[in-house]
């Protein structure tokens, strides 16, 4: 579970009686994990915020019961009842003996990043989700219903669902059902960011910048498909996007980095695939691909190799 979560204790009331199981899949475009757990007796899983979990941890019991203390609160797991465990707060989670749960983890700059594509910006404090979800009613009850789905394909090994490209599409679907059904500190922001229309300029400017990333692109190119003048480009990317044309740009190509990576999974072909998507200067693509991630691109994919190292169902 370190390995899929991240670090954080473990304790058991009656060692001689664990009986831990997982099982599960890795999806290959974001390293989203989907499983069930199991512990065979009473544990306690504590997480501080000196050594923060590295990605979000969604559970549902299946039987059982389970009971999260985090931020002053109490908050009760059980099949109609979800928890989400962010990963930066301090937090300790009692698990029943008979408690068997579906678990979803998500990396933490996977979710960022399809956080930030829908707000047009990059965030500005950490992701908080409200632990308590409600797993009967509404609209969360249907994200649970679509997590089940995909358990079920892929433990029945559909040959669609686990194409590379229907499968990178569900789990995109996956994270931001995540984001719009369950309540967080963009929840506000992201409802004013979807209602707004996008200007039919700034609209050509940027399908101009992901049609055409792997070229050699200058301002003055993408200024002439926005067909504006550079200030009014400016402004308007600043204000729907949160960041210039070319930040815009080197961002969207360190995704797209970073998705053929984890497809590819294979660590030698790191600078070919940044230098095929137009970022020729390797030791500032690294350092660039830190700060937007967290993590050197080699970090990523030994994370991912730790991950897909989990059995499948």
């Amino acid at each position: 579970m370190a390995a899929i979560c991240g670090p954080h204790w473990l304790r058991v009331s009656r060692p001689g009686h664990l009986q831990f199981h997982h099982s599960g899949t890795v999806l290959r475009a974001m390293s989203t994990t989907l499983g069930y757990v199991e512990y065979g007796t009473d544990v306690t899983v504590s997480v501080d915020t000196d050594a923060p979990l590295n990605c979000y941890s969604v559970s549902l019991p299946l039987t059982g019961e389970q009971e999260l203390a985090a931020r002053g609160r109490l908050w009760q797991s059980d099949r109609d009842n979800g928890l989400i465990l962010t990963p930066h707060d301090a937090q300790e989670l009692a698990i029943m003996g008979n408690c068997r749960k579906i678990i979803v983890a998500i990396p933490r700059p996977a979710l960022r990043q399809v956080l930030e594509d829908l707000l047009k910006r990059p965030l500005n404090a950490p992701l908080t989700f409200e632990p308590g979800m409600d797993a009967a009613n509404g609209e969360q009850a249907a994200w649970w219903r679509m997590v089940k789905y995909m358990l079920t394909e892929t433990e029945r090994g559909a040959p669609l669902s686990s194409h590379l490209h229907v499968a990178a599409d569900l789990e995109q679907a996956l994270l931001k059902g995540l984001l719009l059904s369950q309540p967080h500190n963009y929840s506000d922001a992201l409802a004013d960011a979807l209602r707004p229309a996008c200007s039919h300029y700034l609209l050509r400017a940027r399908q101009f910048i992901q049609d055409n990333a792997r070229e050699n692109l200058t301002l003055d190119d993408i200024e002439r498909a926005a067909g504006v003048s550079r200030f009014k480009l400016f402004d308007g990317f600043r204000e729907q996007f949160g960041q210039s044309p070319m930040a815009y740009l080197k961002k969207f190509r360190l995704e797209a980095v970073r998705r053929e990576m984890l497809a590819d999974r294979s660590e030698r072909n790191i600078s070919a695939i940044a230098m095929g998507w137009g970022l020729t200067h390797l030791g500032r693509f690294s350092s660039e691909y830190k700060k937007l991630f967290g993590e050197t691109p080699s970090e990523t994919l030994k994370r991912a190799a730790r991950a897909s190292a989990v059995p499948r169902v």
